[in-house]
């Protein structure tokens, strides 16, 4: 007889959820430097949620390991009330209140560029988005189309960051009809209206397969190469957020295709187990960890109250207001902002959390 499971629940996932989690507290930590450093009192820094395992207290902030390794919290004087305490948030002035809102953010940006770099280290080199050839019988190849050994700098206005970029930016565009920039020689050329159209090519192999006829070429990688391609993958991560927040503006994706913690720990969980070797599934894994550090950053600082981004912005306008009318405005209105924020994006991860579980024991 088939022996009933729950889905996940096995170590692959576990050490997943621990990465997520991870990264979580890393945000945290970014708010507790930089508090520290600014000489805002912390009552309690945190590592995981829920009911206390360990705590000590060391001068003003209690440290503590909480049972569910899924986040941390960094909880600040001032931060959610008016405090008298000269050493409280709410007491500091706007370039201090800056610093460690966005701090966490710039935590998480970090992690990811430390993550991508250890990923790209061992690499002796790397593809790139430059033209080594085309399939026989190629229609893209003229004196007024591609050419051997142009660069695509952009497609559709998109710039080419990465090799990979020219497989995503192009299946982005579902008309065939493509605005690129090449680099040829030094120069930039322009191809308006360039039609482009999948077909059938057989590779060096003999196999078949369907694309565009144009090969790209690998070439080795300095140090100083693997710098810029860490810095140029991690701007395409912020892109990939971008991107994704428009197509759901547009209404081209819906909430069916946003997931959440559950999700994407299940997203890397599958990588994983279809993954060739450990060694791979590990790569794999760490390469989804850059991927969402860069992620948390950027969505961090959307202006959305109750996140850092909405904290930054209402920092600003207070600030602004507060100069101009020379009259201080109650802190308590702008906790009532954030306090509907929250509440609103609780919700909104309610329904992607249960979206994924149901995903999940349907899968």
């Amino acid at each position: 007889s088939r022996r009933a499971s729950l889905p996940g629940c096995n170590g692959a996932r576990i050490r997943h959820l621990l990465v997520f989690g991870i990264l979580i507290a890393v945000h945290e930590l970014g708010h507790f430097l930089a508090a520290k450093v600014c000489g805002v009192r912390v009552n309690e820094f945190a590592i995981g949620m829920g009911p206390v395992l360990w705590k000590k207290q060391r001068g003003d902030t209690q440290y503590s390991l909480r049972a569910f390794p899924v986040g941390g919290f960094c909880a600040m004087e001032g931060e959610e009330e008016d405090s008298d305490d000269p050493a409280a948030l709410n007491r500091q002035g706007f370039w201090k209140k800056l610093i460690i809102f966005a701090a966490g953010a710039a935590m998480n940006f970090l992690a990811g560029l430390i993550i991508i770099f250890c990923l790209y280290a061992p690499a002796q080199g790397f593809y790139q988005p430059v033209i080594s050839g085309f399939a026989e019988g190629c229609p893209l190849e003229s004196a007024d189309g591609l050419q051997t050994g142009d660069r695509l700098v952009s497609i559709d206005g998109e710039r080419v960051y990465i090799y990979s970029d020219v497989s995503l930016l192009l299946g982005l565009n579902k008309t065939g009809i493509f605005d690129l920039v090449v680099d040829r020689g030094g120069e930039k050329v322009r191809l308006d209206d360039f039609a482009m159209t999948r077909q059938t090519y057989t590779d060096q192999s003999g196999n078949a397969y369907s694309g565009y006829g144009i090969y790209f070429g690998a070439a080795a990688a300095t140090f100083g190469d693997k710098l810029a391609y860490t810095w140029n993958n991690a701007v395409d991560f912020v892109r990939l957020v971008r991107l994704s927040l428009q197509m759901l503006l547009s209404g081209k994706a819906g909430i069916g295709d946003m997931t959440g913690p559950v999700g994407i720990v299940q997203q890397m969980a599958v990588v994983a187990d279809e993954s060739a070797s450990r060694l791979d599934a590990l790569m794999n894994m760490l390469y989804f960890g850059g991927f969402i550090a860069i992620n948390l950053a950027v969505m961090n600082l959307l202006p959305i109250p109750a996140l850092d981004g909405g904290r930054i912005v209402g920092v600003v306008i207070t600030t602004a207001v507060e100069a101009v009318t020379r009259k201080k405005i109650n802190p308590k209105y702008e906790g009532y902002l954030h306090g509907a924020g929250m509440i609103l994006l609780m919700a909104l991860m309610a329904v992607i959390m249960f979206k994924d579980i149901f995903m999940l024991f349907r899968g």
